[in-house]
């Protein structure tokens, strides 16, 4: 089919159906969506609790746990062990099919009456106060994270002995970075690759003993983009005092002002990519609207934080996926609509926390299961017709949320189904919404109450360098500098664990004066947004448009404007330099 413009039910914006977009739902056998990509991404992240821990007591057992869900969920929380065991029977909790009730309506009930895990932990040691993570070890309050050791306050992948990572990539050693991979002793970074021993880069490549740098490549021993010797580097780095907290705040306040805003920036993050639109994407091919694609995605579109896929849409958080749609935390699967936590199975629909399965259809927690609907085991051909059935009430009887939003085959769960409070999602972090908003559009919020912790220090308590520490610190209660007043789920107080303390006596650093939640929101701040914007290349022939940065060398249009243009997650609004690939190259190699 051609291109076809439509109208999102949802927040009434225009939007783009591509004749590639009706071959891949005609392939997976669903009806093109009536939700824009925005809003189909904010509907599942509305699904996705990551941060918010809560206490509880196992269903099963009866022993105290951590879990994702709060009271006013309904849901019942079961602990790892309970769960994986062969104690309980997740059939017995099933139900008939009944045509007079949506689909999504019975969905919500069975996911409320059948016990969920609490925590998504796969395979992790010593690492349980942690949220949707695998293959971790002595790992504390990391989330959406695998094959980590020793890592903590972080979204991170393979790396080692390092803390404060947003989408950080077989790091060791690294401290308060966004973005970056392959690196040692790497602090305060952004968007740096095979750095080390350095501080305050800026889309930096194979640097090391560089501080306050940005686009520089196979350098060392630079300040503020200025070659120093060895001897002369390491006197000015003494000069500097990096283990105070003072000097460091200085830093980064002149570091924002003097490099990263007067320097130019490319267009998007994408490496050993062809035909991709999107940021921070490597070695993907044919892939749109994708971002914090890491490795091998091919043939998909509007994902999130996924690697190795391929033929898939609308996802986030999945790994080695085949035919994916509309997921969330979907890994090593392959024909997934509607999954929240698939693992290891094909051809299932609508399910959610599923392991080892195959042929499935509205299920919650089952292991090795095929062929049911709604927990109810059936045969292959009994399986077969019913589905046929329940597909065909969903689009002659869609769910009607109290928006007037209906909710057909092919489409995602209801935000208003969910079992989280919006603000305790990830959506609250890419599509922010106020109280009085959230409730207009008939999701749940939790109220943040008073915490009324008895603090032993402020902020101002501090010492300025990690010398001054003294073991009582792991007694006393800190003031989050925040106090709350942020909306970024400020804890108000916080504490320095044991291996916290030993790394920042390591490093050489000052204890932080945030809460690890007020931390990660200002990381996250340093990211630019999941969405694109058609713009210009601001090269305008010798310098860029506003007069601020000079270019270095003669670029092959001369002395005339640059006429590329791009998609770009920099929004024309933003300070920022923005130039085109072939400027941006011409100016840093």
């Amino acid at each position: 089919m051609n291109s076809q413009s439509k109208q999102c039910q949802n927040c009434k914006s225009d939007f783009t159906i591509e004749s590639e977009d009706f071959a891949f739902y005609e392939r997976i056998k669903v009806p093109p969506p009536t939700f824009c990509p925005d809003c189909r991404r904010q509907r599942r992240m509305a699904w996705r609790n990551e941060r918010s821990i809560y206490r509880a007591s196992c269903c099963l057992c009866g022993k105290a746990i951590l879990t994702m869900y709060p009271e006013e969920s309904g849901v019942q929380s079961t602990c790892r062990e309970c769960w994986w065991s062969d104690s309980w029977d997740p059939l017995s909790y099933g139900a008939d099919y009944n045509p007079d009730k949506t689909f999504f309506a019975q969905f919500s009930e069975l996911a409320k009456r059948a016990p969920s895990l609490a925590l998504s932990n796969v395979d992790c040691v010593d690492s349980d106060y942690s949220n949707f993570t695998a293959y971790n070890k002595n790992c504390y309050l990391v989330f959406g994270s695998g094959f980590n050791e020793n890592v903590r306050y972080s979204r991170a992948l393979r790396c080692r002995d390092s803390q404060d990572l947003f989408v950080g990539n077989s790091c060791e050693l690294c401290y308060e970075c966004t973005n970056c991979s392959d690196s040692y002793r790497l602090l305060f970074s952004y968007n740096s690759e095979n750095c080390s021993d350095s501080y305050f880069l800026y889309n930096c490549r194979n640097c090391s003993n560089c501080l306050g740098c940005i686009n520089l490549v196979d350098k060392s021993y630079c300040i503020f983009n200025q070659q120093y010797s060895k001897e002369e580097y390491s006197k000015k780095i003494a000069e500097l005092e990096l283990g105070k907290y003072s000097s460091l705040l200085n830093l980064e306040d002149k570091i924002k002002k003097e490099v990263v805003l007067k320097g130019i920036h490319k267009f998007a993050n994408i490496v050993a990519s062809s035909q991709t639109t999107g940021d921070n994407i490597r070695n993907s091919q044919n892939c749109h609207f994708c971002f914090d694609t890491l490795e091998d995605v091919q043939n998909c579109k509007y994902l999130y934080y996924c690697t190795e896929l391929k033929d898939s849409y609308d996802g986030i958080g999945q790994y080695r996926m085949e035919l994916g749609y509309e997921n969330v935390d979907c890994n090593v699967s392959s024909s997934v609509l509607g999954g929240i936590t698939i693992y290891d199975s094909n051809n299932i629909r609508y399910s959610k926390n599923c392991h080892n399965c195959s042929n499935l259809f509205g299920c919650v927690n089952l292991r090795k299961k095929q062929y049911c609907i709604l927990n109810k085991q059936y045969s292959k051909e009994e399986y077969e017709r019913l589905i046929s059935e329940i597909i065909g009430q969903m689009n002659s009887n869609p769910y009607l949320d109290s928006k007037g939003r209906k909710h057909a085959y092919g489409d995602f769960y209801p935000i208003e189904l969910s079992p989280f409070p919006y603000n305790q999602t990830i959506a609250q972090e890419y599509a922010f919404l106020d109280k009085g908003l959230a409730l207009t559009n008939g999701y749940k919020w939790e109220e943040h109450n008073d915490k009324n912790y008895e603090t032993d220090l402020t902020s101002l308590d501090l010492p300025d360098t990690i010398a001054d520490v003294s073991d009582k610190i792991l007694n006393q209660v800190i003031q989050c500098e925040h106090l709350g007043t942020c909306g970024e789920q400020c804890t108000t107080a916080f504490k320095i664990i044991p291996g916290e303390l030993q790394f920042y006596r390591k490093m050489n650093l000052p204890l932080p004066r945030l809460c690890h939640n007020c931390r990660h929101y200002k990381r996250l701040r340093q990211r630019n947004p999941l969405k694109l914007w058609s713009r210009k290349c601001q090269c305008a022939g010798q310098k860029s448009e506003n007069g601020i940065y000079q270019n270095t060398i003669a670029h092959p249009h001369g002395t005339d404007r640059c006429s590329n243009e791009f998609q770009t997650s920099y929004s024309p609004d933003r300070p920022e330099i923005v130039y085109c690939e072939n400027c941006y190259q011409a100016e840093i190699v």
